[in-house]
């Protein structure tokens, strides 16, 4: 399996590039993912649904740590996370990256060495921190000058907690603004250019109980192009080589983030992660040369490259509408499920499954159930022209920041996630019912 750019070809009804390796057709018009029909996964489970291929997920762990072995490659749980996930993250030989003590927690729980865990966030609560020194976190990248002394605290006099810095570098990258965390401007991070992020090591060294192991960045998300992360990775050598001048420190780790973009339509662009990992190494090697350093030892944070791929959205059809000259298709889902169309404007190709249709395609907007004029799923996709209620649409590279980021919008409850594998299907995370709702609710 590789992660890498693909051609330049037409999104046709039945290109199955963007699907996961395991995908096949079936005779009546359906697919299989992971050897399971996707028509019974929808009528065993219900709708909405996300199915996730197991053998995807490993095959993509073990992509990257073919194309990075001597680095630490790190799985960005923010992506998704379950107890399943996890099991396969540590069975891949991946470490993991994660954002809350809830993250963290469910991790360790769930038998993920702590040890092998980075804890990140802008704005660590005392419970995020807490509970990383409790369970014994590998590193905590520090994000602001008030979380050394807070952490420094936390840990006590006699304490010890390797920390690392997240750098601003300075350089732009990602698939749209928000979510472009490279530059000054945003609340990620300290500046390399205004000197906070000189300033925030000079005091992290200051703190005996704390122990500077490395420096982090994060360019941004949904990135395609590789030149980015090289001129980001020479003003992290540059930064060590000043820390060296400064403080008389070598640090082993560079952490150079994720954000490593995947095609969600086919046809479109994805991140080349050979040709990445071969331009990352050199320019590694090269930069530090030409500083006197000793490379460090490189660390990668990949998560929608492993998860996104993986995951498939079963949907079914409530309605159609035929209005202003436009065809809306109306499905039992939408944001509190994915709000990243909302949020990003990204765009999905959504498929009918379980049927063979004789009819022409036709523009079409598939929308979500909500009472927001923003819910909309895929805008202007092509889709047979007889589509009615009851079809079943999929919508492929639905793996990563959908459930995860989903809500409790209109208590609609948030769809089912089913591994599939060898033929098999489970349910890892059930469906939210309205039992759920009913419990969290205590007032009256």
């Amino acid at each position: 399996m590789t992660i890498a750019a693909l051609p330049e070809i037409a999104a046709g009804a039945d290109d199955l590039s963007v699907w996961p390796a395991s995908t096949t057709r079936l005779p009546h018009g359906g697919l299989a993912v992971g050897g399971v029909d996707l028509t019974e996964i929808a009528e065993r489970f219900d709708t909405p649904a996300y199915v996730l291929d197991e053998g995807e997920v490993r095959g993509r762990c073990r992509t990257y740590r073919d194309a990075f072995p001597d680095a630490e490659v790190l799985y960005a749980a923010k992506a998704f996370l379950s107890r399943a996930m996890v099991r396969w993250v540590q069975e891949e030989g991946l470490g993991l990256d994660v954002c809350s003590a809830g993250e963290l927690e469910l991790a360790v729980t769930a038998g993920f060495p702590p040890g092998r865990i980075v804890l990140h966030g802008n704005a660590k609560s005392p419970r995020d921190i807490a509970t990383a020194l409790r369970l014994g976190v590998g590193r905590i990248v520090i994000d602001s000058p008030s979380e050394i002394a807070r952490i420094a605290a936390a840990v006590g006099p006699h304490g010890h907690q390797r920390v690392m810095v997240r750098v601003v570098p300075g350089v732009s990258a990602g698939g749209h603004d928000k979510i472009r965390t490279g530059t000054d401007g945003q609340k990620f991070g300290l500046s390399l250019t205004d000197g906070g992020a000189q300033h925030a090591i000079a005091k992290i060294l200051g703190q005996p109980q704390l122990e500077l192991t490395g420096l982090h960045c994060h360019i941004g998300s949904q990135i395609t192009d590789v030149e980015s992360y090289l001129v980001a990775l020479r003003r992290m050598a540059g930064l060590m080589a000043h820390i060296r001048d400064a403080h008389g420190i070598v640090l082993p780790e560079l952490d150079m983030g994720g954000g490593h973009g995947i095609a969600y339509r086919p046809g479109e662009p994805a991140l080349d992660l050979t040709l990445l990992a071969r331009r990352l190494r050199t320019e590694l090697i090269e930069s530090c040369a030409a500083v006197g350093l000793t490379a460090p030892r490189l660390a990668i944070e990949p998560g929608r490259a492993i998860a996104g791929p993986a995951g498939v959205a079963l949907y079914r059809v409530l309605a159609v509408k035929h209005t202003g000259g436009k065809v809306f298709v109306a499905v039992d889902g939408g944001m509190s499920d994915n709000p990243r169309p909302a949020l990003y404007g990204v765009r999905y190709a959504p498929r009918l499954v379980g049927r063979r249709s004789a009819a022409g395609s036709r523009t079409t907007t598939v929308v979500g159930r909500h009472c927001e004029a923003g819910d909309i799923l895929a805008a202007d996709v092509e889709l047979p022209g007889d589509i009615h209620p009851g079809d079943l649409l999929a919508v492929p590279v639905a793996g990563a920041y959908q459930l995860s980021m989903a809500s409790g919008y209109n208590m609609v409850g948030r769809p089912p996630v089913v591994a599939v594998h060898g033929g098999a299907a489970r349910v890892l995370v059930r469906r939210e019912t309205l039992d759920d709702f009913r419990g969290r609710d205590i007032g009256d």
